[in-house]
């Protein structure tokens, strides 16, 4: 549905929960790679300074990614508390990574029973990273190199010092010696936001209760796509998720969330080149080889969508997409045009 029409289901949210509600999302869809990213936050404050007040009683993110710049939720939480006198964060499906760090800053934890946090440790990308052709960086994740060294030494038993030595040349053989020491400070970096975050609403906690939380989410879970569920996410790691969320709550969250999957069309896999592919008819093998055959097209890919009572604001990608079939060939061409943030208000309550 539109804009006009999924405002209501804020709304609805809204008046249940006695909040304000911010939805905050990011494509899913695969083969549309979206990150929360730093160009999402003048478009979130626009939305805070349209909200009555400040401070609100209760602000409530309606939160979906797969994370993103592990930084932003430390740019973010700060001026949340600020608007309001008490945060929570509502997860209806997928909040990963850098989206499970935001939540870590909210008061309240609200996870539908399909949605899912995710560990914290991240993948690194510099300008050092290995590459595959044709140039493409590798990310690095911060566990995997964890987990090379604990494979050496407590798995394969490798202990003398000499074959310490030599295994971590093998790896610093493949992976720069700089990508390396980058994990360590990102590492130290997401393990320091975590800390800030909770810190921000768990007063009276010890800090080794704090560390726990920390070292769990960061290290313990092992892979980096484990999904935790809400009774792990209470029970196991004891993060502040909501008790005997009401029914009304949780199908009101799914509602909104089947929307904005249907807006990013999360279901249906982004295949440009077998769309184009259709169009044309491979040329059978004559001499002379038959004139090129050309498809093309451009599309606007939803990426980000930034919604309130107030307006919505998505950014979108402008991409054009080439196939060329030529003496038996196919060339692939991608080109990005540009990317851009549109508002709309909404209409009147």
């Amino acid at each position: 549905m539109p804009y006009a029409d999924r405002v209501n289901l804020i709304r609805e949210i809204e008046k249940i929960r006695g909040s304000r509600v911010i939805c905050y999302l990011t494509s899913l869809r695969m083969g549309v790679p979206a990150v929360m990213a730093g160009d999402a936050v003048p478009e979130t404050f626009d939305h805070l300074l349209a909200l009555p007040g400040p401070p609100v009683e209760k602000l409530d993110l309606f939160l979906c990614s797969n994370g993103g710049d592990s930084v932003l939720p430390w740019r973010l939480v700060p001026v949340f508390r600020q608007f309001a006198k008490e945060f929570a964060v509502l997860v209806p499906y997928h909040a990963f990574s850098a989206a499970t760090l935001l939540a870590l800053g909210a008061n309240e934890i609200v996870m539908h029973p399909f949605g899912v946090l995710g560990p914290i440790d991240p993948t690194v990308m510099n300008d050092f990273n290995p590459q595959i052709p044709p140039g493409i960086l590798v990310g690095i994740r911060v566990e995997d190199v964890k987990a090379y060294v604990s494979f050496v030494k407590e798995t394969v038993g490798i202990t003398h010092e000499d074959e310490l030595v030599k295994a971590i040349e093998i790896l610093a053989n493949k992976v720069h010696p700089l990508a390396l020491g980058n994990v360590e400070r990102f590492l130290s970096q997401s393990r320091m936001i975590a800390r800030k975050l909770l810190n921000t609403h768990m007063g009276g906690v010890s800090e080794r209760d704090i560390e726990d939380i920390i070292e769990n989410l960061a290290s313990k879970l092992y892979f980096h796509g484990h999904p935790i569920n809400r009774v792990e996410a209470e029970k196991e790691l004891r993060l502040k998720v909501a008790q005997d969320v009401p029914r009304e709550v949780e199908d009101l969250m799914w509602r909104l969330y089947l929307d904005y999957a249907a807006e990013f069309r999360n279901r249906e896999p982004f295949q440009p080149f077998a769309e184009l592919a259709g169009r044309l008819t491979p040329p059978p093998g004559l001499v002379p080889p038959p004139p090129p055959q050309i498809a093309h097209e451009t599309y606007d890919l939803p990426l980000t969508i930034v919604e309130s009572g107030s307006s919505s604001c998505v950014q979108k990608v402008r991409q054009r997409f080439t196939l060329i079939y030529q003496t038996g060939q196919q060339d692939r061409r991608e080109e990005a045009l540009g990317t851009e943030w549109t508002r709309t208000p909404a209409p009147a309550s």
